[in-house]
């Protein structure tokens, strides 16, 4: 097997302590190759043009220009690096996956994380090839979410329901669950609707996760799970749901 290129890497932290911890972490990376430091954003950008990097390790929450501007910034230029974001807060991480990172740290870096980051940049570029235009899929495929003192990857395909907590919602998988701060609607909206429905305002499932239709003799209509979940449907919705059933 060809061994993976060394990456190019520019850090980019406002803590001095957080720029050395990460030098120490990747000195011991074969395949990354520190090409310089900055620190803030501003500096980062000038930094980005001169060096070229392949990989930009970003904080955050920095003064003036901070991570997610940073980012937003390298996309009107065209050959940008990869991001990945180092934070000590992980209330940022959905706004850096909107803005295309690669992936989110939590300090103090994890070593094993921060080596399973470089191998995603890694698997990136080998499959930077050109797609065909009519590959590519308007529906979201992955989320990115806060747990505990992780960010976990959730693919879009292994949901079963989706259920509102106040401002935040609730992913479910198997036994599992993981809460996203995001609407209900900007989430029905990004998700295909050839493989998910929404039974009410604030419940979204997988339409293979629904074992019947019943209704209880006054109108009101509920979904079964195959988990032994049930909801009832709104009235906004069910016409729709109907449809899964031909009715």
């Amino acid at each position: 097997m060809r061994e993976p290129h060394a990456l190019r890497t520019l850090v980019a932290d406002d803590e001095p302590l957080g720029i050395e911890r990460l030098q120490i972490l990747l000195a011991d990376m074969k395949d990354v190759d520190l090409v310089g430091t900055a620190s803030d954003g501003e500096q980062a950008l000038r930094m980005v043009e001169a060096l070229k990097p392949d990989l930009l390790l970003l904080d955050v929450s920095m003064p003036g220009l901070d991570g997610i501007a940073v980012a937003r910034a390298l996309g009107h230029v065209e050959q940008h690096p990869a991001v990945i974001y180092v934070s000590a807060f992980d209330h940022f991480a959905v706004s850096a996956f909107d803005v295309g990172a690669v992936d989110y740290l939590l300090k103090p870096v994890d070593p094993a994380r921060l080596r399973q980051a470089l191998d995603r940049v890694h698997d990136r570029s080998e499959a930077a090839a050109p797609a065909e235009p009519a590959d590519a899929s308007p529906w979201i495929e992955e989320f990115w979410v806060p747990h505990r003192s992780e960010v976990v990857r959730v693919a879009a395909k292994d949901i079963e329901r989706i259920e509102a907590e106040r401002d935040y919602m609730r992913l479910h998988i198997g036994a599992r669950s993981f809460l996203l701060h995001q609407t209900i609607g900007e989430l029905e909206r990004r998700l295909d609707p050839a493989h998910f429905i929404r039974l009410h305002r604030s419940v979204i499932v997988r339409r293979d996760c629904i074992a019947k239709l019943r209704h209880d003799g006054c109108g009101v209509w509920h979904a079964d799970l195959a988990d032994g979940k049930s909801f009832r449907i709104g009235r906004t919705y069910l016409a729709n749901v109907k449809r899964l059933a031909d009715r």
